[in-house]
């Protein structure tokens, strides 16, 4: 009892071409990067921790990246997540300025520790303001996003 296979190769016909696509790999791949993605978004958007202070003020709106600096707990300076002491900071702040700006202006975000003292912030905001850096944002958390 022999079956009469279409890919039987007793009668010396060719095998068909098959019109089928096994889409189980694909999917088994997109799959894995799911989850992937998944895993690691959360730890790209992980930066200096600080405990801004709140305010009713309401989002900007611009189009160009801004330059985030931002001074932690303990005094530490970083410029867009990249850590920068206090002797160099004039001298990154001069290399900021330098560079062409976007047509609205170039646009700082300064945040702060609720923790630290009013002349350590101002000092910073000096410091923005010798390099020609005037547009400065102090970012604070309204109340909902505590």
């Amino acid at each position: 009892m022999a079956a009469n296979l279409p890919s039987s190769s007793r009668h010396g016909r060719r095998r068909a071409p098959m019109a089928e696509i096994n889409v189980t790999p694909l999917v088994d791949v997109m799959l894995v990067l799911l989850i992937i993605f998944m895993v690691t978004a959360p730890l790209l958007v992980a930066g200096v921790p600080i405990d801004l202070p709140e305010s009713r003020a309401g989002a900007l709106d611009q189009q160009a990246e801004p330059v985030q600096v931002a001074i932690d707990r303990d005094g530490t300076i970083t410029i867009d997540d990249a850590p920068v002491a206090e002797a160099a900071l004039p001298g990154k702040l001069a290399e900021i300025a330098a560079q062409p700006q976007p047509e609205e202006g170039r646009r700082i975000y300064l945040r702060a520790d609720r923790t630290l003292d009013y002349g350590r912030v101002m000092r910073v905001m000096g410091e923005l303001n010798r390099a020609g850096l005037n547009r400065v944002a102090l970012v604070s958390v309204g109340p909902e996003d505590q």
